[in-house]
């Protein structure tokens, strides 16, 4: 695991290409070392309503929940985030030159205790 969850004002959609953005950050994920190709999954919210900075049309936001499970070193988990965020940051390097955007991401341990899981993905995907 991680979860990955991108929520994005919908104007953001216009400006780059979500589906490459899930992909790079997913590959992102495993690059970083911290998770098995199995345990990531990336997933993109268009939000269609929002209101941003002075309430502009033309504002944008990219915000990047990244969800794992509890227990892994904060070096890691540190560099994971540097990671991922960079390749976001890289991606939308032309958005965020050309539009007004702001991009964020936040990383948070899940308490695997009160997180129960089932998969079957580990059977069907290479480590």
């Amino acid at each position: 695991m991680p979860h990955l969850t991108i929520e994005y004002s919908s104007n953001v959609g216009e400006w780059a290409d979500i589906d490459g953005l899930c992909d790079r950050l997913r590959r992102a994920a495993i690059e970083s070392g911290l998770f098995s190709s199995a345990g990531v999954r990336v997933r993109a919210i268009c939000c269609r309503h929002y209101s941003i900075a002075d309430g502009a049309e033309d504002r944008g936001f990219v915000d990047i929940s990244v969800r794992l499970r509890g227990g892994r070193p904060h070096d890691a988990r540190r560099r994971a985030t540097q990671m991922i965020f960079g390749a976001a940051e890289d991606y939308l390097g032309e958005a965020l030159e050309s539009h007004p955007l702001a991009l964020s991401l936040e990383m948070r341990d899940i308490d695997p205790s009160l997180s129960p899981k089932v998969s079957s993905l580990k059977k069907h995907v290479d480590p």
